[in-house]
């Protein structure tokens, strides 16, 4: 198939491409590269230098390409950010949502995976959390992939849009070729591995008064790709006849911020310092996925993810590419 991947340069957008190439499909691999690498875009692609906000450069695209399906992976996903600057998550993440969409069905594009997000649930009212429990997003970068999701499956019956909207718990790890490199970096494991390589002093544990054993934040880490693996069989359910829904992407395991830190000193060797630091807004305690309807319904099964495979990949690529994609263009 003919496969727009949007947000392709990015971390889970780069091992999404990649897979998609390993199974055959052609990749139209688009970025605007604000955040994301060109050098994190897999050489067999099509890469396409292009803003979801152009839409005269987005419908030739589409009309030019043959495009057969669309995975949605584009957005701003910062959140501390999206709670200081809230109007740039709204219009990049739901009005240029609503472009892309918009074109689809201009040009008979039926079926899209949707990038969304645990976020969506906010503070959970049971863990692990299932699909059907009540979603109250606790920042801005929640709500927009929520209203995204709402605006699909409105899409769905009045167009016939096809969609599958997988939200991710915390995504960690990497490929042989593509891994995690944000500017600035939020994620977790990441900046651990920072402190391990010497690139920073401490890791900051922001909050520990949360009601967990340990007092820190507890989150379910699942290996990039099999978050990747996740997409093609959505598609393959689409393309089956599949009903249209949203589906969690997790571990069903949570792990502490202190469990993490623990398990990458075992694995890199280094004494990785503390520094205590008050939370930060918008971050629940604990958010763990139930993702049994995902296992049973799309036949995933996360094969990569225990936390030890996730931090030594993870610390293979980055040993590898000490300061990103800046010294490995292609």
């Amino acid at each position: 198939m003919n496969i727009l991947v949007t947000g392709a340069a990015g971390y889970i957008g780069s091992i999404v491409t990649e897979e998609l190439i390993k199974d055959g499909h052609t990749v139209i691999a688009l970025d605007n590269l604000q955040q994301g690498h060109r050098a994190a875009v897999n050489p067999e692609a099509e890469f396409v230098h292009a803003d979801l906000g152009n839409t005269t450069g987005l419908e030739d695209i589409f009309c030019r390409r043959r495009i057969e399906a669309v995975m949605h992976l584009a957005a701003e996903s910062i959140v501390p950010e999206s709670m200081s600057e809230p109007s740039k998550f709204f219009h990049n993440n739901i009005v240029y949502g609503l472009n892309m969409l918009d074109i689809m069905s201009k040009n008979g594009v039926d079926k899209i995976i949707f990038s969304s997000s645990a976020a969506v649930y906010g503070e959970p009212e049971e863990v692990p959390i299932r699909e059907i429990a009540h979603e109250k997003p606790a920042n801005p970068y929640g709500e927009t992939k929520l209203a995204l999701e709402r605006v699909l499956h409105w899409y769905s019956i009045a167009y016939g849009l096809k969609y599958i909207s997988l939200r991710y718990f915390n995504a960690a790890g990497a490929s042989e070729q593509y891994g995690e490199d944000h500017n600035p970096e939020t994620h977790l494991i990441p900046n651990v591995l920072r402190v391990a390589l010497g690139q920073q002093d401490y890791i900051p544990l922001f909050g520990t008064d949360y009601p967990t054993h340990d007092g820190s934040c507890i989150r379910d880490y699942v290996h990039v790709a099999d978050i990747a693996r996740a997409h093609i069989l959505s598609l393959l359910y689409l393309q089956k006849g599949g009903v249209s829904g949203v589906f969690n992407l997790g571990n069903s395991k949570g792990f502490s911020v202190r469990e993490v830190i623990a398990t990458a000193r075992g694995i890199t060797g280094h004494q990785i310092p503390l520094k205590n630091m008050p939370r930060r807004r918008g971050d629940p305690a604990v958010l763990v996925a139930d993702a049994t309807r995902t296992r049973s319904v799309l036949g995933w099964q996360p094969r990569l993810s225990d936390l030890e495979n996730i931090i030594a990949s993870a610390w293979r690529w980055q040993r590898e590419h000490p300061h990103g994609y800046r010294e490995n263009p292609r």
